[in-house]
């Protein structure tokens, strides 16, 4: 995306929500531009295109130049909200990168379709007057042939890197550390992303399925939410594939839910999500043990942390207090990452950074950018990112068979249907 021009030079933003019929399938009506956008959870969300006003950061203060821009962005525009929902009005989606590397980016929407509890609108934003927005659905083109190939570190050396980030817990350098790897795909012709993402939406309706710039996929993990002052977070760590038997898979949540190694670094991630938070927050709510979160592939130890916010702080303050959590970084964060930075060997871009969407009112959600893929510049290959939570009895083996079990939602949106 090019720089955008200062907000006093755009003029006004005039916004416009009104109610619609329910126009069917959100995806459908996505053009296949790379300006399409989608936050979508259990047949509800948003979908959006074209981009009145983006905004490009990068760097350590990524967060904070992007309230302030979004903060002009709101003093600024004229709105005229008829529904009142959450989502209606003037919003921007957003994508950040794990570490601060480019490709942060706020983009505000011309078009925006959104539906929620049968309410259903259409909100128009532009430098100008308002005008009429047809609705078109369109057919999704499915990808015809796909391959996967190992990215920058194939399996067999990431193994090693595992066991070397193994050493280093035990030595007592740190506690615990998340490390990643990527697997590349390549299509026989440009990808229409709407054909994963709708696969996406229909396979993990309790997750949320994204779109921002070509990152795509479907998250299980909440990192903020932030609804009229409640503030909840959804911490996720400790992993066990299923199998597809009922029985076995109730056997294998039993052994998950009782495992010291997957209870150890669920424990890591839940207190740094509750450390961070305590600071905006009163009358929090920290369970002491978590549920088993059963998705189509997996299931995770999850707990879900709340607390009512007791200062003015922004919704982007909140994501920048959160990012890193142990669940995506380490513990402790300071040595975890600069282990990552070591050893990893490759940038992460957006996979594990904060993706979501904000509102004028302050409220919106903000996940963790995982079970994703970027689609590379080329719009015919796509980099899919899995990374996994190393502790002390951490088996490299282990952890690249969890890291497959993640890879499997974005792998399996990207293969042609039989």
């Amino acid at each position: 995306m090019t720089t955008p021009a200062p907000v006093e030079a755009l003029g006004p933003l005039v916004v416009r929500t009104h109610p619609i019929d329910d126009p069917g399938d959100l995806i459908e009506l996505l053009p296949t531009t790379p300006d399409a956008l989608a936050w979508l959870n259990g047949g509800d969300g948003m979908v959006a295109w074209g981009a009145a006003v983006t905004f490009d950061t990068a760097g350590p203060h990524r967060f904070a130049q992007a309230q302030e821009w979004w903060q002009e962005i709101i003093a600024s525009a004229v709105v005229r909200d008829e529904v009142g929902k959450r989502g209606t009005g003037l919003i921007a989606f957003g994508t950040f990168t794990f570490a601060g590397e480019p490709g942060s980016t706020l983009v505000v929407p011309e078009v925006v379709v959104g539906r929620k509890d049968g309410a259903c609108w259409l909100t128009t934003i532009r430098p100008a007057l308002n005008r009429d927005t047809p609705l078109v659905s369109t057919p999704i083109n499915e990808p015809t042939a796909v391959s996967f190939e190992d990215g920058a570190v194939d399996s067999q050396k990431w193994q090693g890197i595992v066991a070397s980030a193994i050493a280093r817990i035990q030595a007592g350098q740190l506690d615990k550390v998340v490390l990643a790897r990527t697997v590349e795909a390549q299509l026989d012709t440009a990808l229409d992303v709407r054909a994963p993402i709708s696969k996406l939406a229909t396979e993990y309706r309790s997750c949320w399925t994204f779109l921002v710039d070509g990152f795509f996929g479907s998250t299980p993990e909440m990192l903020v939410r932030l609804d009229g002052g409640l503030v909840t977070s959804r911490v996720l760590a400790g992993t066990i594939r299923r199998t597809g038997d009922a029985e076995r898979d109730l056997a294998l949540a039993g052994t998950l839910a009782h495992s010291s190694k997957d209870l150890e670094e669920h424990e890591y991630a839940v207190r740094s999500v509750a450390d961070a938070l305590a600071s905006h927050c009163t009358a929090m709510n920290v369970p002491e043990v978590p549920f088993v979160l059963h998705l189509p592939n997996v299931m995770h130890l999850a707990t879900d942390v709340t607390g009512v916010l007791r200062d003015r702080s922004g919704l982007l303050s909140l994501v920048e207090s959160l990012h890193p959590s142990a669940a995506v970084g380490g513990t402790p964060t300071s040595d975890a990452l600069a282990l990552i930075a070591e050893i990893e060997g490759f940038e992460r871009g957006r996979y594990a950074g904060p993706v979501g969407w904000i509102s004028a009112s302050g409220d919106g959600e903000w996940g963790i950018g995982l079970r994703s893929g970027q689609v590379l510049d080329s719009g015919d290959r796509v980099r899919l990112y899995a990374g996994c939570g190393i502790v002390a009895n951490s088996l490299p083996s282990d952890e690249l068979a969890e890291s497959e079990a993640k890879l499997v939602p974005v792998r399996t949106a990207l293969t042609p249907r039989q």
